[in-house]
């Protein structure tokens, strides 16, 4: 037993050894490494702990700006501004009476003049003064026989009719309440710019005292398909059928522009509505008030709209005896400012001129030759007018042209393309003196006796002065 303990010791003891020498040998050869390591490389070892952290989330697209932005816009604050001009809205309703005809009638000849019966109409006004004017488009209160107005707080006025101007569709009515009304003060239509936010108010589909808010998409817009050349500001607020006549405000609750049109093959709103400039509004409307007719006023210029890739508004040709010619404005130059507005097409000149009266002085920029010159223009009463239906242009005389024929009125023919009048002979130069047996003032008076009756059936007959000073008379269907 002592022998077999003895055998176990020894054999651990030389274990041990064994042990340990090769302990001692792991140690020394790696010593022998870490040495050999820093003097081939020189360099510090550096033993780092990794710890583990949570993952921080970024969105890729991250902006501070745009978020800068986003907070700004958000902090916009609409009510404000609807609540001031809510109340200044109204409901406008005309009623014009029409007469039926049944065919059968006429056929057989029983002398039965129609059946009379009552139309409605439905639109949008806005009040623009504490005494009770209203302004509205011209196409809302088209031969009505009554206008009846409901305020805001349901209560209805009959208004009376005080102007219209067919071409910029602006009408102005007045009611009397005897007491105070809320209005909507006019804004500065020229200071607004792209991409502010606006507000739309209206009754559309008789859904009164609505409120729908956009941003300004486009100024100076003229429709295409429209006969007129107009200037309108574009929105994406939300226009329907009823919408007409209603009030375009900014965030200040300031008129900007009058609800007119809405661009749709549906009838019904798909993204765009359009309105006139409170500028053009407010000049028509001072204009019936002072004078009873709108005082439209030019530059004295013929301007060549067939090129569209001009930037600006070339001039063609310049009148004798307007305004342009006396300042120095000539015949190639490219209009590209209007009172230090920027002018880029006829429609944003046409808006200009339409908001200015006859006598007003206006500073022209133009680019001559590659330079800009800026010249002061007096602008002149419009004295030509254009007749859609029979397609003529049509000029008041002067003077001396009155008193070289004796006449106190008539219209001289600038233009003429219409095939009936070029068949019978009756060219440029010849003067209209009567209309269906009415004397004609001036140009005015011949356009609006002509697009009344012309195309509509009956017979039109005119009487003229021809170029050899002898009277001649038509008869046109």
């Amino acid at each position: 037993m002592e022998y077999v303990i003895n055998v176990y010791l020894n054999i651990k003891n030389k274990d041990m050894k064994n042990f340990f020498g090769l302990l001692g040998m792991a140690i020394l050869g790696g010593a022998i490494t870490l040495g050999g390591y820093k003097i081939l490389f020189n360099e510090q070892v550096l033993v780092e702990r990794t710890l583990s952290q949570p993952i921080k989330t970024v969105t890729t697209n991250y902006n501070p700006l745009l978020n800068n932005v986003n907070s700004t816009a958000s902090s916009i604050d609409l009510t404000i501004a609807a609540e001031n001009t809510v109340n200044a809205v109204v409901h406008v309703k005309n009623t014009a009476v029409r007469t039926q005809v049944n065919p059968l009638d006429i056929f057989f000849g029983n002398g039965n003049k129609g059946r009379r019966f009552e139309q409605v109409g439905t639109g949008s006004g806005v009040i623009i003064s504490q005494d009770g004017y209203i302004v509205t488009n011209n196409h809302v209160i088209t031969d009505a026989s009554e206008i009846e107005i409901t305020l805001n707080n349901k209560q209805k006025h009959k208004a009376e009719l005080i102007g219209t101007d067919e071409q910029n569709d602006i009408a102005l009515l007045k009611i009397e309440t005897g007491s105070d009304l809320p209005y909507i003060p006019f804004a500065n239509s020229d200071t607004i710019k792209i991409g502010e936010w606006v507000l739309a108010l209206g009754n559309p589909y008789n859904l009164t005292s609505t409120v729908t808010a956009g941003i300004v998409s486009a100024k100076g817009r003229d429709l295409e398909g429209n006969g007129n050349i107009e200037s309108f500001i574009q929105t994406d607020a939300a226009v329907n059928p009823g919408n007409s006549g209603g009030a375009l405000v900014n965030t200040r609750g300031e008129l900007v522009g009058i609800n007119t049109a809405i661009s749709s093959k549906t009838g019904s709103f798909v993204g765009y509505s359009f309105a006139v400039p409170s500028n053009i509004a407010k000049k028509i409307i001072d204009d019936l008030l002072e004078f009873g007719t709108v005082q439209e006023a030019i530059l004295g210029i013929n301007i060549n709209r067939g090129d569209t890739s001009i930037d600006g508004v070339k001039i063609a040709s310049v009148s004798n005896d307007d305004g342009a010619k006396e300042s120095g404005l000539q015949s190639g130059d490219i209009i590209k400012k209007v009172n230090n507005v920027k002018i880029s097409k006829f429609s944003e000149l046409r808006g200009q001129l339409t908001a200015k009266r006859p006598g007003d002085f206006v500073d022209i920029t133009v680019d001559r030759d590659g330079t800009l010159i800026t010249k002061k223009v007096k602008l002149s009463k419009k004295n030509f007018y254009v007749s859609k239906s029979m397609s003529v242009v049509l000029k008041d005389l002067t003077k001396k042209e009155l008193e070289k024929h004796a006449i106190s009125g008539g219209a001289k023919i600038i233009e003429n393309r219409n095939n009936n009048l070029n068949y019978y002979g009756v060219k440029e130069g010849y003067i209209i003196t009567e209309i269906n047996k009415k004397s004609v003032v001036n140009a005015s008076d011949a356009v609006k006796e002509i697009d009344a009756s012309y195309g509509e059936g009956n017979p039109i007959y005119i009487e003229v002065i021809n170029l050899e000073g002898e009277r001649e008379r038509y008869a046109f269907r």
